[in-house]
């Protein structure tokens, strides 16, 4: 029943004896909201109705819009239950491309603590209690009964996924479940609430710039590089009410990923530096902003090892 996601397609995928759609329903049916994940291991692109925010996006958002696309657009938001959409014309082609089945675990009522190397699991073992375990490629994900808000980079290769999130679905894993304890939501005490504009969160150093002058060795180009960066930029700024922490470790661990084929140097660390300037901006402590960001490049490197 678990889908292999290294897998570039499963077999006729578009059939419900596909591998994916097979066990999407299989999924829907004892209640997970599901969604196809395409090669990368991601959601599909919104359609052009979607795109960019024009629809407002769907009602189960934080911001509730007035999105009812019936193709599965917005992520973690397009997962449901309902067998009629899951396997609907405008769900085929993605079940077409689909390489392993995706889950919301906030709207199962689950929490995923995702465990990402040798280290975060051996953390696990001594300092949470046991529960459902599931093998991923580099570590494991740990399955509590009990949904929370959703944090990346709570501490080194350690990634919690629940409420506005999806995680992969690999299996039914092993042990016997447990509740979701409060260890897990202390979490999360770190993750950053933006304070008012007036307080001093940090005195950061004039901040470091990229440009070719630091990146000797990147493949691409400076105008590619600076609208990459910027668009990032502007994404942290936006959080001007919080997750501009979480924000700053996608977008460090997506630019970074753009490098790996690079020769090198590609100026990273200058990258890093006017992403952590952008986060503490708007009110996301210095310290939590630099260790959000080392944490994203660093991630992007060892998922490209």
């Amino acid at each position: 029943m678990t889908p292999d996601c290294k897998t570039r397609r499963p077999a006729d995928a578009n059939h419900p004896d596909g591998n994916a759609l097979r066990t999407a329903l299989d999924l829907a049916a004892v209640g997970v909201p599901v969604l196809p994940l395409r090669e990368g291991k991601v959601p599909f692109g919104n359609c052009r109705a979607c795109a960019g925010g024009a629809c407002g996006g769907r009602p189960n958002m934080k911001n509730a819009g007035p999105c009812r696309c019936p193709a599965p657009c917005h992520a973690w938001a397009a997962a449901t239950t309902d067998p009629q959409v899951i396997t609907s014309p405008a769900w085929a082609p993605a079940w077409g491309e689909a390489v392993c089945v995706g889950y919301h675990p906030g709207g199962a009522g689950l929490t995923v603590v995702d465990l990402d190397n040798a280290s975060a699991v051996a953390w696990a073992r001594q300092t949470l209690p046991p529960t459902r375990t599931v093998p991923t490629t580099r570590g494991q994900h740990w399955i509590y009964r009990g949904a929370m808000t959703s944090h990346n980079a709570v501490r080194p290769g350690v990634d919690v996924k629940s409420l506005m999130a999806y995680a992969r679905w690999l299996g039914p894993g092993s042990g016997t479940m447990t509740d979701l304890p409060p260890v897990v939501r202390a979490l999360t005490v770190k993750e950053e609430t933006t304070p008012a504009r007036r307080e001093v969160v940090s005195s950061l150093p004039t901040r470091a710039t990229w440009d070719r002058t630091v990146a000797t060795g990147c493949r691409h180009t400076e105008r590619y590089v600076r609208t990459g960066l910027e668009r990032g930029l502007a994404k942290v700024r936006a959080r001007i009410e919080s997750g501009a922490g979480s924000q700053a470790f996608g977008v460090a661990r997506f630019l970074a990923a753009q490098h790996v084929n690079c020769p090198g140097p590609c100026g990273l660390e200058a990258i890093g530096a006017e992403i952590v300037a952008a986060a503490v901006s708007v009110g996301v402590p210095e310290a939590y902003a630099r260790r959000a960001v080392a944490n994203g490049l660093e991630t992007a490197s060892e998922r490209a090892a």
